[in-house]
């Protein structure tokens, strides 16, 4: 959530940034009404509360009346109290002053291209075609035990998976990241906090009955939970973590042809990272984060272009993000594959999270996120890109050591 002090003092820009994210910025004025009342009734409470203590024993009959009138004060404080959370946590983030502004995902900037696209002196598959002709993805049987967009691995299917985890867990601590296994579960406070909400048209978290628990959507939920009501010492930041999960989305609505096989589906594992630090060097950090992410595509050979979202494509977190697309022959197309978010101080509010200055006084850290590798997606840019004529494919290079061969192959 963003400061109401800072949303007070800076109406206009705040009014601005919420329509350049494409969210209703009426919200803005109906917050800073319900936050007068709100005020107001703080301070008529407080007063009560003051004559109160400075009544005598001998003050009897006053006291009982300023007690039913602080029931009454304190009833109207949390009505309203509820009404300004709910308020508040629907103003966005506001986008990064180079974050280019646009209404949707069509005025996206594309900022780099990489890798030579390859071109094919035969008729290339898409991956579900590859993956079920070697025996290594099979999407009948998940639908039979789970539901549709449910998928079983065998095989090297299974391998291409742990491989590319080790790859990633293993470049990312020699960079400094912490390896860490998360719990796959998380306390509403976190998976709202992290903006992942359970209903609605924006739809991810699968709930669990009767428990304050759901599914977590990515391992930045409980990255970002595990400092929450915190304040870490100065000297201690940037914190770095290279989390691995299993993530559960419910991915509701329709998402068009594209979305067929690996691409969209409700369960996958994923490799995170997740960073805590100083405001002043987020931006830095950023950088560095995307740079890692070009890194692992680059040495895994898979062509692909950056892009630098507008501010209508953020969503409420971020303040600015860049996505990574890998070439996907099965689409003839480009198709995400990773994403990188700086979401400034907004997560750090929602959980409480601070960091001791060196002068002694406490900020709110910068939190920011990128996915190293998403299980469901590169194994679709690789099957595609390394695939051969007779349906084998050759394995990259730098997976080669974890998965002891140089190519799949049907048995």
């Amino acid at each position: 959530m963003l400061d109401i002090k800072f949303i007070r003092e800076n109406v206009d820009f705040v009014k601005t940034s919420t329509k350049n994210k494409g969210f209703d910025e009426t919200v803005v004025d109906r917050l800073l009404a319900v936050d007068e009342n709100r005020r107001k009734l703080i301070q008529e409470t407080e007063e009560l509360r003051a004559k109160r203590n400075k009544l005598t024993k001998n003050d009897i009959e006053e006291g009982k009346k300023l007690k039913e009138s602080l029931k009454v004060k304190e009833s109207e404080l949390e009505i309203i109290e509820k009404d300004f959370n709910e308020l508040i946590n629907q103003i966005p983030n506001p986008a990064l002053k180079d974050a280019p502004v646009g209404k949707n995902d069509k005025e996206n900037v594309e900022i780099k291209k990489w890798g030579e696209i390859r071109k094919f002196d035969f008729s290339p598959k898409d991956h579900l075609e590859l993956g079920t002709n070697l025996g290594i993805i099979d999407f009948e049987s998940g639908a039979k035990v789970a539901g549709s967009q449910f998928y079983y691995l065998y095989g090297d299917g299974a391998l291409l998976e742990l491989s590319l985890t080790m790859y990633a867990l293993e470049k990312l601590s020699k960079k400094g990241f912490l390896p860490v296994i998360t719990p796959d579960l998380a306390k509403a406070k976190f998976y709202l906090g992290t903006g992942y909400v359970p209903k609605g048209e924006e739809a991810q978290t699968y709930t669990i009955e009767n428990e304050d628990l759901g599914l977590i959507a990515t391992a930045e939920v409980t990255l970002a939970g595990k400092h929450s009501d915190e304040v870490i010492p100065e000297e201690k930041l940037p914190i770095k973590y290279v989390g691995y999960s299993h993530c559960f989305r419910q991915e509701a609505g329709a998402y068009g042809k594209y979305s067929k096989g690996l691409y969209r589906v409700h369960q996958f594992s994923k490799v995170e990272m997740f960073v805590y630090c100083t405001p002043e060097s987020s931006e830095k950090i950023h950088q560095e984060l995307l740079a890692i992410e070009e890194e692992i595509y680059q040495e895994l050979g898979i062509p692909y272009r950056v892009l630098d979202m507008c501010t209508g494509d953020l969503g409420a977190m971020a303040a600015r993000k860049y996505d990574v697309e890998a070439w996907m022959p099965g689409r003839n197309d480009y198709g995400e594959i990773t994403s990188t978010s700086n979401v400034t101080d907004y997560q750090a509010r929602n959980l409480n999270i601070k960091y001791k200055k060196k002068d002694g006084t406490n900020e709110f850290v910068h939190m920011l996120n990128g996915t190293a590798i998403v299980m469901s997606r590169v194994p679709i840019a690789i099957l595609e890109n390394y695939q051969n004529e007779d349906g084998s494919i050759d394995i990259p290079q730098v997976l080669q050591k974890w998965m002891g061969k140089t190519k799949i192959e049907a048995k």
